[in-house]
């Protein structure tokens, strides 16, 4: 065997070789269903690559720098785009090449295809793996089908697919990927079926679009719906769709066309064409012997089938409280992918409503002095803030967090499109965006140039004078606090202490104005290669991408600057809920939550209660900013003998080699303690505690990837940034001398 199978070929012996889906196309092949003709490229010619080309051992270091279950998701997402990149770059050997081309160009020179995934671990009962991994339709040409199974590999190690089979427990090392290369049909109406709706009723579900199936699969074209009777096929309701768009194959891809005027105004199925797809599904589930979820097309009078796989999401084992069942959390991992038309609705709304609402309500609550509140009046106003703080959190995970997506996306396409050898160049296309953090430091550069230039102010405030006592200077502070006040970190408002928003600026005043960067690429000029690239006609969406890709690396600032705002609002009537508990002087008003603080001033008779569960918290040893980290974990101790990490390896997030006394920032006033010159470490850098940035040398980050705040900073200032630091608040000590490589991801700890 060649490692290249067609479906008349395949057999249940192969299911190894060629996964569930293209052993399921085979077999209903052999029982007469119409499928389109294709064949598998089997999990021996994957193996062989990775095996040959060594990119097994790149993947494997690339898997090795940090345990999965430590990195937030987008880490797993820069991971798995750095993996694509590899596979990009990795030519296919010639005699693999070989083995391709012959069977690929006799039988489909000049067809379209269709180019899909078909793990030996998809589309079994409990792991449907539907979505996670690749597919591409309107394929032509052999260099182009054989890129695009490169891509169908590479989504074996998407984020999406990673997350599952950690769920899952599967190992993830010995997972193979086959793929299917099939005939294109461009239906003219195309759709699902569950011949077993997944919320469990005795009903079966078809759905169904205009055009390509991609589109409703995806999302971005919402379908017909017709809910039927399992045992007659009798219709029980039709939920019709607002039909404007539909799915097409044109040159390069598939686009996004208008709808006739007649196919607005008629569903894409008639009663004959839907009890056509309800009885092949019925027909499939008895095949199987289990309820299956297919998709199909209709050209002309035809039928095709384009996969079945079992139906692994039903109510009844639904786990309660969340939107997917205890063996399928897969449309929860989906939902953190955007496609492009998801992310252009999600944009605007972000823009045009989200962000202003917020900021509108953060300005709207500043106007409450909470001192002269009642203390009845105080508690309604607790309660109230917090539930409008839990709302926008809720936005935040539902709107703000998705849309990062689109920053990665940008990546992905221009990835896919120009190959660099850097997997990370494109964010020289999104930077210099207006990001609220970047102009918060500019503000503060220009204070702390009032002080520089101006020997009798930089005297008295050094001696401990008021701003005060300087009119101009005093009324371009109150400026910035105006504006910037309420920011915060770990539930502290940052600059409700005026003298270290002074002692700041004096340190800032310390440094030598910061000289005009050089050798910065054009970012126009890099824009316009990258739209240039496309078609003309694609050029649009070109353009429109790099605008949604340059919002999303923005509002990674952006969106946290103004929660800030809002949860200051909540910490202010707090701070003014302890003022009048601490009267009582009988319990630690600081470590009251705002629930607590509620409880007690609406009955101080609570107070011994509250005492007895701040006692029962059993406070760890803290050690450099990582509550519960002992120095035993960190330190290998032999007598009178200490031994500690020397060298720590991370991630090169910003380019440069920088020397300089480590701080470890744990707490606010870690930052106001932070001088010129000192590397920043710290477990993840939060927008708004960036204002000391420009002080530093470099930045070491426990966090890791490309495209999280420190790294998007350190890119901004040019400054060396190495994230992806296991324990690095814990290894590293403030005073510590570091050497920070930004190049190749090192940390050397001084000795």
């Amino acid at each position: 065997m060649n490692g290249i199978l067609s479906f008349a070929r395949i057999d249940r012996h192969h299911r190894h070789l060629v996964g569930g889906k293209a052993l399921a196309l085979a077999t209903l092949m052999r029982g007469g269903i119409t499928v389109p003709d294709g064949l598998c490229v089997t999990t021996t010619v994957y193996e062989d690559f990775i095996r040959s080309t060594e990119l097994g051992t790149r993947i494997g270091l690339e898997m090795g720098r940090l345990p999965l279950a430590e990195m937030r998701w987008e880490e797993i997402w820069d991971m798995a785009l750095r993996i694509r990149n590899l596979f990009l770059n990795t030519a296919i050997p010639d005699h693999l090449r070989e083995t391709l081309a012959s069977e690929l160009e006799a039988r489909f020179v000049g067809r379209a295809v269709a180019v899909r995934s078909s793990s030996p671990q998809e589309d079994r009962a409990g792991s449907s793996f539907a979505g996670l991994h690749e597919s591409f339709v309107n394929v032509r040409g052999l260099d182009e089908i054989i890129t695009h199974i490169r891509l169908v590999w590479a989504s074996l190690w998407s984020d999406g697919a990673l997350l599952y089979r950690k769920e899952l427990g599967m190992d993830m090392h010995k997972s193979a990927m086959a793929v299917i290369v099939q005939e294109l049909v461009a239906g003219e109406r195309s759709g699902v079926a569950f011949s077993r709706s997944p919320d469990g009723a005795d009903h079966a579900v078809v759905e169904s679009v205009y055009g390509l199936n991609q589109g409703l699969v995806d999302g971005t074209i919402a379908p017909d719906r017709w809910t039927l009777d399992r045992r007659t096929g009798k219709v029980i309701n039709h939920t019709p769709a607002v039909r404007e768009q539909a799915l097409r194959p044109v040159a390069g891809g598939v686009t996004s066309v208008p709808l006739a005027e007649a196919e607005r105004h008629a569903p894409p199925l008639d009663e004959q064409c839907l009890d056509q797809v309800f009885g092949m599904a019925m027909t499939l589930e008895k095949t199987f012997e289990q309820p299956q979820d297919t998709e199909w097309t209709i050209r002309g009078d035809d039928l095709f089938l384009l996969q079945s796989r079992p139906v692994t999401t039903t109510q009844d084992s639904a786990a309660e409280g969340t939107p997917w069942s205890a063996g399928d959390k897969r449309p929860w991992y989906l939902s953190l992918k955007r496609s492009f038309d998801n992310l252009k609705v999600l944009h605007r709304r972000i823009e045009d409503e989200l962000l202003p609402q917020m900021a509108a309500e953060a300005l709207a609550l500043s106007k409450i002095d909470p001192a002269g509140l009642s203390d009845a009046r105080l508690i309604e106003t607790i309660e109230m803030r917090m539930d409008i703080h839990r709302h926008w959190v809720d936005v935040y995970w539902r709107d703000f967090i998705p849309f990062a997506h689109g920053a990665r996306l940008f990546g992905q396409v221009y990835n896919d499109l120009v190959k660099p050898e850097d997997p990370y160049a494109f964010t020289a296309l999104l930077g210099e965006t207006r990001m609220t953090g970047m102009e918060r430091n500019r503000e503060l550069r220009k204070l702390a140039r009032m002080i520089r230039s101006d020997k009798r102010l930089r005297e008295g405030l050094t001696s401990g004078e008021t701003d005060q006592a300087h009119a101009e200077f005093s009324t371009h502070v109150n400026a910035f606090l105006e504006r910037y006040e309420d920011l915060t970190y770990k539930a502290v408002r940052f600059f409700k202490d005026r003298e270290g928003l002074i002692r700041l600026l004096l340190e800032m005043a310390e440094q030598a104005e910061p000289k005009a960067a050089v050798g910065r690429p054009d970012i126009a000029a890099l824009a316009d290669e990258f739209v240039d690239r496309f078609p003309e006609d694609r050029r649009a969406f070109a353009r429109q991408l790099l605008k949604i890709g340059r919002s999303s690396y923005q509002l990674r600032d952006n969106d946290n600057i103004v929660l800030a705002r809002i949860e200051a609002q909540l910490l202010k009537v707090v701070d003014e809920a302890k003022r009048r508990i601490g009267a009582l002087d009988r319990v630690d008003v600081d470590a009251l939550t705002p629930a607590q603080a509620v409880k007690i001033l609406s009955d101080p008779s609570a107070i011994p209660g509250i005492v007895k569960e701040q006692a029962a918290i059993d406070e760890p040893v803290q050690h450099q900013g990582r509550p519960g980290l002992t120095l035993p974990m960190v330190d290998t101790v032999d007598g009178d003998f200490v031994m500690r990490a020397r060298q720590l390896i991370g991630q090169p997030a910003g380019q440069g080699l920088a020397v300089g006394k480590a701080r470890v920032i744990s707490a606010v006033d870690d930052l106001f303690q932070f001088k010129s010159g000192e590397i920043l470490v710290c477990d993840a850098i939060d927008p708004n505690m960036t204002f000391v940035v420009p002080l530093a040398a470099a930045i070491v980050e426990r966090r890791g990837g490309m495209l999280v705040h420190g790294a998007i900073v350190a890119r901004e200032y040019g400054l060396p940034c190495v994230t992806g630091v296991a324990d690095a608040s814990a290894l590293i000590h403030t005073g510590d001398r570091l050497t920070v490589d930004g190049y190749l991801g090192i940390v050397t700890i001084d000795t």
